[in-house]
């Protein structure tokens, strides 16, 4: 996760905020459970990069003979790995 856990409750806050007051939604449930429910949904979207990071580390795992004699860089497959399964799932990080 890129933000800190301690941050998420004041960012979901801000952007509720936001999108009250532009207009963008009218609550239909109070105010406390539409924080909680987007407060979640923020959480599990940043922690999907945590778990394709997971993700990666498990297929390199794969490789980790020919990393440790120097033949791979750890760094730049990671980031190669990491690449490919963003492209191929659509994800937005």
């Amino acid at each position: 996760m890129r933000i800190p856990k301690t941050w998420v409750p004041l960012l979901t806050k801000k952007i509720v905020d936001t999108i009250i007051a532009k207009g963008l939604i009218s609550p239909a449930v109070p105010a406390e459970k539409l924080l909680s429910e987007s407060e979640q949904i923020l959480l599990e979207e940043l922690a999907v990069e945590d778990r394709l990071n997971d993700e990666v580390r498990e297929i390199l795992k794969s490789h980790a003979q020919e990393i440790e004699k120097g033949r791979l860089d750890y760094r730049k497959l990671f980031e190669l790995t990491k690449q490919k399964l963003i492209r191929e799932r659509n994800l937005v990080l």
